[in-house]
């Protein structure tokens, strides 16, 4: 039943005219490449043209703020996309990235009151990030472009 409402409310997307921002991770760069792929196809799936998507690379997960920061400065953008793969350690240091690229990415979006769909990956292992990669990454086009329609509606 999930599955035909994805269907249903992808079929109610329109990204025609929409200019999305795409920053992606490159550390894990199997998987962040397979969420961009992913993303940018449900995109011009959705009708975003391709002349309408910037993407740019970041070195990693902690990263994806700043750059999200700049392109929101930058202004001219419907909506955001955040890519990238944590994959948890042996160290505290996957907490901290986890923590602190959500909760930054957040902020992004509450300070310029600008979507951003967070596909920032946070999994236990490889399998699990493999799993993800491909709906993670169309699930993220589809929040774009959703939240850019919904935003339009409520200015």
């Amino acid at each position: 039943m999930q599955d035909a409402n994805k269907g249903a409310d992808a079929k109610l997307l329109n990204g025609k005219g929409l200019r999305i921002g795409i920053v992606q991770a490159r550390f894990n760069a199997d998987i962040t490449d397979a969420l961009a792929s992913a993303c940018l196809s449900e995109l011009e799936a959705l009708g975003v043209a391709a002349s309408d998507i910037h993407h740019v690379q970041v070195p990693g997960a902690l990263e994806v703020p700043v750059a999200l920061q700049a392109l929101a400065e930058r202004g001219g953008y419907h909506a955001l996309v955040a890519l990238g793969c944590i994959i948890r350690g042996e160290t505290y240091h996957f907490e901290l990235v986890a923590n602190e690229s959500g909760a930054s990415v957040s902020r992004v979006a509450l300070d310029y009151r600008l979507p951003i769909a967070n596909a920032i990956l946070t999994t236990e292992n490889l399998e699990q990030a493999v799993a993800r990669q491909t709906d993670k990454g169309r699930d993220a086009a589809r929040v774009a472009v959703e939240m850019a329609q919904l935003l339009a509606t409520l200015s």
